[in-house]
């Protein structure tokens, strides 16, 4: 008899344990996307070129920029992944889209800026970048407001990157 009184709860125990595998997955795989846009520094020379380049007093050291980006990758592949678990791509495709082309623009940056040392086109590629963050703020809270709040930090963050590219582009005139 005890067997038959378990045996309902089984698969309600088996799926239980196949969500949590496909959310502990799901966070794994937005987290590792999200840290995949650091990739395409891997094809340009970030020092030398930047080094040489007349930067405003308030530039931050070079040792800041691999803690912080670590914590915003994080911060919003979290984002990403709270969106994501209230239906995947089926029911969630324009905000998961909206979110994929604004990592987009992220990766774009660092070819552009560092890769093909044109501080003017980054500088237009991340205003893009930020509107399209603030358009993925305002979508995902519509959804989860703690993944809109996760996304503050990467707002702020790329404001200040706007800021200091900018700076940079008038400090040295290029082509």
């Amino acid at each position: 008899m005890s067997d038959d009184a378990q045996q309902p709860s089984e698969p309600s125990e088996v799926r239980k344990s196949n969500s949590r595998k496909r959310d502990i997955a799901g966070l794994i795989g937005w987290v590792l996307l999200c840290f995949s846009a650091s990739a395409t520094a891997a094809f340009v020379d970030t020092g030398g070129w930047y080094a040489e380049l007349n930067k405003p007093s308030w530039n931050p050291p070079s040792w800041l920029f691999g803690p912080v980006w670590t914590t915003l990758y994080v911060m919003m592949g979290a984002s990403v992944w709270l969106v994501w678990r209230k239906g995947g791509w089926k029911s969630m495709k324009g905000p998961l889209s909206l979110f994929v082309f604004q990592w987009v623009l992220n990766a774009i940056w660092t070819p552009l800026f560092f890769g093909i040392h044109r501080p003017d086109l980054a500088f237009f590629e991340i205003v893009l970048l930020w509107a399209a963050i603030v358009a993925t703020i305002v979508v995902f809270w519509r959804i989860s407001r703690v993944a809109s709040i996760l996304l503050l930090p990467y707002l702020l963050w790329v404001s200040f990157a706007s800021f200091l590219n900018f700076t940079i582009w008038k400090l040295n005139p290029g082509p």
